[in-house]
């Protein structure tokens, strides 16, 4: 099998990974674990699985101007990413936390013209403003009443929050992904995020009652660390090292696929029109700017 195909079956188990992931991990929070006591157990099991991994792998030394954007790719990927994530998911709902997420492309070229200067065409630039009108009905129409969703509202802007920053982590964390080995890249990047997550995370962590912790919250919580954290990133930084960016975003389209199914199957979730016209809105924004232009033809 080659390195493209090996990279595309990677990019697309993690899309799988995380499309369970947002109904798995919904039905851990409050009951079990609150959201930053999870972010506590994401980070810190992710960290020791990704050093013991290293010891298995040809060592490599980083260089020093690395670590100031190595440490802000830490932030934004494993810290306010997460934090803003899974505090949204306790607040609001799996469909909408799966839907909203697939907004990531359409920020991520917002971002790269800002930061890196890339061109916007005019396809693309509809394409932005489809998506971000998809979001904002999504954003409004957030104010039914569940009782496993206290927030909706607040919820579904801390998904676009999520979107934002992981959208930066992909920009940034793209060249150290030539420089280092996935398992020494992983390694350093969750041992900053532990220590930048620790005062933020620990006082929610030391609230779990795991005595009294039942079978279905102890396989949930290992799916979301094991799965989730340690081999989707795993997973996506090795898909990075052969195909483009663009490439690897396309598969966010099975996210909300997997995640809706899931969600109304296990009763974490249900469709409604509203809801339908929006998810269609930003998928149409998210297909017209990661679509590429055709070739032309001398």
């Amino acid at each position: 099998m080659d390195k493209r195909t090996l990279a595309i079956l990677a990019a697309i188990g993690a899309a799988v990974i995380y499309g369970l992931n947002h109904t798995i991990a919904k039905g851990v929070m409050p009951a079990f674990v609150k959201p930053f006591g999870f972010i506590f157990l994401r980070v810190t099991g992710a960290m020791l699985l990704f050093w013991l991994a290293s010891f298995f792998v040809p060592k490599e030394k980083i260089m020093k101007k690395d670590i100031p954007r190595m440490f802000v790719t830490a932030m934004c990927g494993m810290s306010i990413n997460m934090l803003s994530f899974f505090k949204g998911l306790s607040l609001s709902t799996p469909i909408y936390s799966s839907i909203l997420s697939t907004i990531t492309p359409i920020l991520v070229l917002v971002l790269s013209a800002i930061l890196i200067g890339e061109k916007l065409t005019l396809r693309k630039g509809t394409g932005i403003f489809i998506g971000f009108a998809g979001a904002l009905v999504l954003i409004l129409i957030g104010n039914e009443t569940r009782s496993d969703a206290p927030n909706i509202f607040l919820g579904n802007l801390l998904f676009i929050l999520n979107a934002c920053v992981f959208g930066i982590y992909l920009i940034l964390v793209k060249p150290l992904t030539a420089k280092y080995s996935t398992i020494t890249l992983m390694k350093w990047l969750f041992l900053m995020a532990f220590i930048v997550n620790l005062p933020i995370t620990y006082g929610e962590f030391s609230e779990i009652s795991w005595s009294t912790m039942p079978f279905e919250g102890w396989w949930k919580i290992a799916f979301v660390v094991i799965g989730t954290t340690f081999m989707t990133y795993l997973l996506n930084v090795y898909a990075l090292k052969t195909l483009a960016a663009s490439t690897i975003s396309s598969f966010i389209y099975l996210q909300p696929l997997i995640a809706i199914i899931y969600a109304i199957s296990t009763g974490y979730g249900t469709l409604s029109p509203s809801k339908i016209a929006g998810g269609l809105l930003v998928f149409l924004g998210v297909y017209l700017v990661t679509k590429k232009p055709k070739e032309k033809i001398a």
